[in-house]
């Protein structure tokens, strides 16, 4: 029997009875009393559970005046030391997803209980923060304040009233939306909201807010499916209501990291003889889908259609432009 299977026992033994004799717990765990003793003060320091000696009673019990802080226990559930370095790992990941560190704060001290569930001589969270590097580029500061009001209204079903920045005209509107979906795309943080201003459904990016309050009335209700029409079928972050196929191909040599690469989860890709990689992606809006193939440089073709074609020969003809003539 495993440390974490007797410290369940126990747990269960104490919480059932009022008193349990030593000799009760010896030989349902059937260990050795020194082993006991080691399990008793484990649940005492590292769990915050309030065990004492009853000598009058000659047994164990659980003290409910001591207020030496808040017992931890996970009820029918305990986790092994593995499950515990996951849960930190994960946690340190979710931490990192933003920055600034939005959702630290709130998880942190389930982090502390973490830790001591565990039991290690040496933190293991400070371990995997030295050991695990995130790197974000491309991020976007945030406001605290807003992301959690947007938190608060997703799940209340709850509107806001918002001023935002639109970086594509350079203009600040105020406007009242209804919360649907919170997305994390490409290291940045978009609200999917039905805009009662524009009276449709609309993506805004979250660190453009420059005001996020919170409303005493009930968020308009979007469906799934109308949801997934805008998220779903274009490529990107970007909405659009003509669906069409772009047909790419790579360079050999590019084609080892592309072949691998997730674009679209409706993408249908092929090697060709010569070693060339055939990419063919749904897209609505080509903005997003221009700098992917532009990053690319000579090794991306565009094979269709003429349309993206155009665009990218004309971003293609005024960046020689600004290097030749400006």
């Amino acid at each position: 029997m495993s440390q974490l299977d007797r410290i369940t026992r126990i747990n269960a033994m104490l919480s059932e009875r009022r008193l349990v004799s030593r000799e009760s717990l010896l030989e349902t765990l059937e260990v050795s009393p020194a082993t006991l003793k080691r399990d008793l003060a484990f649940l005492r320091d590292n769990m915050n559970t309030p065990i004492i000696w009853d000598r009058d009673r000659g047994g164990y019990r659980l003290d409910s005046s001591q207020t030496t802080g808040t017992p931890i226990s996970v009820p029918n559930m305990w986790f092994s030391d593995k499950e515990i370095h996951a849960l930190l790992t994960m946690q340190h990941l979710l931490a990192n997803l933003d920055p600034g560190g939005l959702i630290s704060p709130h998880v942190e001290p389930l982090m502390v209980r973490l830790n001591t569930m565990l039991g290690a001589a040496d933190d293991p969270s400070e371990e995997i923060r030295r050991r695990v590097m995130i790197i974000g580029v491309g991020k976007r500061s945030l406001k605290l304040a807003h992301f959690e009001n947007i938190g608060v209204a997703l799940l209340r079903r709850r509107r806001l009233r918002i001023h935002y920045f639109a970086r594509s005209s350079g203009e600040e509107s105020e406007r009242e939306i209804s919360p649907q979906r919170l997305v994390h795309y490409r290291e940045n943080w978009h609200l999917l909201a039905w805009c009662h201003l524009r009276d449709e459904l609309r993506n805004f990016a979250v660190d453009s807010l420059r005001e996020a309050q919170l409303l005493d009335r009930a968020a308009k209700e979007v469906s799934d499916e109308a949801l997934s029409a805008v998220l779903g079928p274009g490529y990107g972050i970007f909405a659009g209501n003509q669906l069409q196929i772009a047909r790419l191909r790579f360079s050999p040599e590019r084609a080892r990291w592309v072949a691998t690469e997730h674009w679209h989860p409706e993408q249908k890709g092929w090697h060709e003889l010569e070693g060339h990689y055939l990419l063919e992606v749904p897209y609505a809006d080509h903005r997003e889908l221009l700098m992917d193939i532009l990053k690319h440089g000579r090794h991306c073709q565009v094979l269709g259609p003429e349309s993206l074609r155009a665009v990218v020969a004309e971003e293609i003809r005024q960046l020689v432009d600004v290097y030749l003539y400006d």
